[in-house]
C-alpha cells in the first residue's frame, strides 16, 4: 500500500486513511458483537481521535503515566470505543480480544470509560459535561505545577509545559457544568487547553433543533475563548489536514483556550444509518454493517479486521513516544540540575510524601474556648499552606465565609488580571459561584497530579456538587471538599441555606469519606488526617467532605483518636457505663452536657465523639468494641439532620435526637432550642433508651 503523503502540512498517506477505516470498522463490530453501546460516534469521529493520538499528542503508550505528556479526556465518554480503539491502535496494553469483549463482564472495555480500570484513560467519562470540566481542571493544575516547580523558564521552554486535549458532543455543551467550566476556562486564559467539538447535529431525541438554537461558537468567543470551524471533506468525512492545521494554530495561541467546531456526520458513511439518531446509541445491525464495510473496502464477511499493515503502521506510536520522552528527559535532567531545590520538592511531592516535620506546624487550640470549626479550618490551612507548597485550593466564591484563603497576597489569576494579587501561580483559587464545575475542576486538578487541591461552599450547596463528587469516590481521588454551615445552627438564613439531609445523603455515597469535627481540635486532626491518607502509603485514595460549623462550639482536650472516626471522648464515672451518647460535630457538646446531667443523677454515662463514621467503620471490630460495647444497649445519638446513619449505632434500644423537617430563619440557638437540641432533650432520650434496654 502507498505511503506517499496526501497533504502538505500532515503526513497523512492511505495506510492512515486505512487505519482511521479500520477504527470505524471496529467500533461497528464491538457494538455488533455485544449487541449495545454507541457506534456512530466512534465512527464520524475517528479521524479527529487517529489525528490526536498518532499526529499530534505527546504521549508514550509504553508509560501512560509519564509526567511531560499531554492529557486526553473524552467527554463524551458515551463514544468510548473513540478512546478504547486509540489506545488499541497506538500500543496501550489493549488488544482485538479486550475490544471483543467490549461492555461485558471484567472486560478493560467498560460502556464508559474508567479511570483507573484502562490503562491510557485519563478520567472516567459518562455524566455529560463533567470531562470538559475535569479537562479545565487539568489545565489549572498544569499552570499551578509550573509554577511550583518551573516559574522562571520561558514558555514553552519548560518540560512541564504541555498541553490539555478534549473532545466534547453536542450533550456535554448542552450540559450546564460545561458553561461554568468553560466561563472559567476563558477567565483565566488556560492557553494550553484545546477543545474539540464534535457538532453533529444529533442527540437521543433527534436533531439537537429539537432542544438548541443558539450560536455555539459566538457563546465561546463570549468566554474569551480562541474558535475556530473545521469544515468536513465534500463527501462529509472529516478532513484530518483541516483539523490538524487548527490544531497547530490553536497551540500558537497561548493566551487564551482555544475551541474548535468540527463539523461531522454520526456514522459517517454507513450508507443508511449516518445522519440518524439511531446511530448514536444502537447496534446498526448486521446488513447495514456489512454495507458500510463495502463503502470502506472492508470483507463484509470478516468482523474485527486489522491489517498487519495497519497495526504495524499505528504501533510507531510506540516509538515515537520513546523518543519524544527520551527528548523530554533530557530537558527535565538539565532543568534538575539547574534548580535543585525544586527538583527536591518534585522528587518529595511526585513519590507521594509530605515535608518533613510538616505535623509540627499544624494548631492546637486551647480547650474551652469557643471556636467555630470553619475558623480551625482556616488557621490550619494557613499554617499548613507555608510548609507545604503543593497545597492550594479556594473556593466558590464563599472564601471569607468557608476560611478558605490559604494566601491572602496570591490569587490564581492570569498576569493581567486588575486584581493587586494575581499571579499566573498564585495559591489561592477563586472558582466563582460555580459549585457544580468547581467540583469536577478539582477531580481535574487531582487527576493531573502533583499537587493538593481543595475548595469550599455551603454544606447545602453540596446538591450542586454532587455528580462530580460521587465521581471524586468512584475514581479513589484525593480531594478535599470544605463545606461549612453544616446545620441549622447557620441561623437566620433560614430552611434554603439549612442543610438537613445532606449529611447522611453524602455518607450514602460509597467511597467518600465525611469528617464532622465536634471542635477546633479534632478539626486539626482532621486535616492531618486527611493530608496523611494522600500519601501512597495509604494505597487507593478517598475524597473527603469536612462538615464544619459557622457558630462556635466548645474546645476540648485534643484526642489522637480523633482520626480513628470514633472515639471516647469523655468516659463514665462509678462504673460500666449505663448509657452511651454519640454526638458528632456541633452537637457532641449537647452530649456532653447531658452527660453532666446523667451523671449528678447517679447514671454512669459516656460520650462518643464520632467524626467520621467511614473512618470509624474502617477500624478493626476489637477498637469499634471498645468504643461502643454490645452489652450496653442503652444509646442516643444526636445530630441536627435526618437520623438515617444512626440506627445501626443504636441498635433496637436506641434512640435518635435529630431533626425530620426543613429550618428555619431564626437565630441558631433559638432554632437548636425550639427544635429540640438541648442537653434536656438528650438527657430526657438517654432516660428512655435505658428504659427501653431494660424491658
Amino acid at each position: 500500500m502507498s505511503t506517499k503523503p496526501t497533504t502538505t502540512d500532515l503526513e497523512w498517506t492511505e495506510l492512515d486513511q486505512r487505519a482511521v477505516d479500520t477504527a470505524r470498522v471496529l467500533a461497528m463490530d464491538s457494538v455488533q458483537k455485544v449487541g449495545n453501546g454507541h457506534p456512530g460516534t466512534a465512527m464520524s469521529l475517528a479521524p479527529a481521535a487517529y489525528t490526536l493520538f498518532q499526529k499530534v499528542m505527546r504521549h508514550d503508550p509504553a508509560d501512560a503515566e509519564w509526567t511531560g505528556r499531554d492529557r486526553f479526556v473524552l467527554s463524551a465518554g458515551h463514544s468510548s470505543l473513540t478512546l478504547y480503539i486509540q489506545l488499541y491502535l497506538a500500543g496501550f496494553g489493549l488488544d482485538l480480544d479486550d475490544l471483543k469483549a467490549f461492555r461485558t463482564w471484567g472486560s478493560k472495555t467498560p460502556g464508559h470509560p474508567e479511570y483507573g480500570h484502562t490503562t491510557g484513560v485519563e478520567t472516567t467519562t459518562g455524566p455529560l459535561g463533567q470531562g470538559v470540566a475535569n479537562a479545565v481542571g487539568m489545565a489549572m493544575a498544569a499552570r499551578y505545577e509550573r509554577g511550583l516547580f518551573d516559574p522562571a523558564t520561558p514558555a514553552g521552554e519548560s518540560p512541564f509545559d504541555h498541553h490539555i486535549y478534549v473532545i466534547a458532543g453536542d450533550g456535554c455543551l448542552e450540559e450546564g457544568i460545561s458553561a461554568e467550566a468553560s466561563s472559567m476556562a476563558g477567565h483565566q486564559k488556560l492557553g494550553n487547553l484545546v477543545m474539540l467539538w464534535d457538532d453533529n447535529h444529533i442527540s437521543i431525541e433527534g436533531d439537537t433543533a429539537t432542544a438548541i438554537s443558539e450560536d455555539t461558537l459566538k457563546r465561546y468567543e463570549a468566554y474569551g475563548w480562541h474558535v475556530q470551524r473545521v469544515e468536513p471533506k465534500e463527501n462529509g468525512d472529516l478532513d484530518p489536514a483541516a483539523l490538524y492545521a487548527a490544531i497547530q494554530a490553536a497551540k500558537a495561541e497561548t493566551e487564551r483556550p482555544s475551541f474548535i467546531a468540527m463539523r461531522s456526520i454520526i456514522a459517517w458513511p454507513a450508507p443508511n444509518a449516518q445522519n440518524t439518531e439511531a446511530a448514536h446509541g444502537s447496534a446498526l445491525g448486521d446488513e447495514e454493517v456489512a454495507a458500510t464495510k463495502r463503502v470502506l473496502g472492508f470483507d463484509p464477511e470478516q468482523t474485527f479486521e486489522v491489517s498487519d499493515e495497519v497495526i504495524a503502521h499505528t504501533r510507531k506510536a510506540l516509538d515515537r513516544g520513546r523518543e519524544a520522552k527520551a527528548e523530554w528527559e533530557k530537558g527535565f535532567a538539565a532543568w534538575r540540575t539547574a534548580n535543585p531545590e525544586h527538583a527536591a520538592t518534585f522528587e518529595r511531592v511526585a513519590a507521594g510524601e509530605l515535608p518533613e516535620g510538616w505535623e509540627e506546624h499544624l494548631p492546637v487550640f486551647e480547650t474551652g474556648k469557643g471556636v467555630a470549626t470553619r475558623a480551625a479550618s482556616g488557621k490550619v490551612l494557613q499554617a499548613l499552606g507555608a510548609v507545604i507548597p503543593e497545597l492550594w485550593g479556594g473556593s466558590a466564591d464563599l472564601a471569607g465565609s468557608n476560611n478558605t484563603t490559604i494566601d491572602k497576597t496570591s490569587s490564581f489569576l492570569p498576569a493581567d488580571n486588575p486584581l493587586p494579587e494575581a499571579d499566573p501561580y498564585g495559591r489561592t483559587i477563586h472558582f466563582g459561584i460555580r459549585e457544580h464545575s468547581m467540583a469536577a475542576e478539582m477531580n481535574g486538578i487531582a487527576l493531573h497530579g502533583n499537587t493538593r487541591i481543595y475548595g469550599g461552599t455551603f454544606l447545602v450547596f453540596s446538591d450542586y456538587m454532587r455528580n462530580a463528587v460521587r465521581l471524586s469516590a468512584l475514581m479513589h481521588l484525593p480531594v478535599t471538599y470544605v463545606w461549612t454551615h453544616d446545620s441549622v445552627g447557620l441561623g437566620e438564613d433560614g430552611p434554603t441555606h439549612q442543610p438537613v439531609e445532606h449529611l447522611a445523603s453524602l455518607r450514602a455515597i460509597p467511597g467518600l469519606n465525611v469528617v464532622r469535627p465536634a471542635d477546633a481540635n479534632e478539626t486539626a486532626i482532621a486535616w492531618r488526617e486527611i493530608l496523611k491518607r494522600f500519601t501512597k502509603e495509604f494505597g487507593k485514595g478517598a475524597p473527603h467532605g469536612l462538615a464544619l460549623t459557622r457558630q462556635g462550639v466548645p474546645t476540648y482536650d485534643r484526642n489522637e483518636d480523633a482520626a480513628k472516626g470514633g472515639y471516647v471522648l469523655f468516659e463514665a464515672e462509678g462504673g460500666t457505663p449505663e448509657v452511651i451518647l454519640i454526638g458528632t460535630g456541633s452537637e457532641v457538646q449537647l452530649a456532653v452536657e447531658a452527660r453532666e446531667q446523667l451523671q449528678a443523677a447517679g447514671v454512669p454515662t459516656r460520650v462518643v465523639s464520632m467524626p467520621s463514621v467511614e473512618w470509624f467503620e474502617e477500624q478493626d471490630q476489637g477498637y469499634r468494641e471498645s468504643v461502643l460495647p454490645p452489652s450496653v444497649k442503652a444509646r442516643v445519638a444526636v445530630e441536627a439532620g435526618i437520623g438515617l446513619t444512626w440506627y445501626r449505632y443504636v441498635g433496637d434500644a436506641g434512640r435518635i435526637v435529630s431533626l425530620e423537617h426543613f429550618g428555619a430563619s431564626a437565630d441558631g440557638k433559638v432554632l437548636f432550642r425550639e427544635f429540640g437540641f438541648t442537653a434536656d432533650a438528650v438527657a430526657q432520650a438517654a432516660r428512655e433508651s435505658i428504659a427501653a434496654a431494660q424491658r
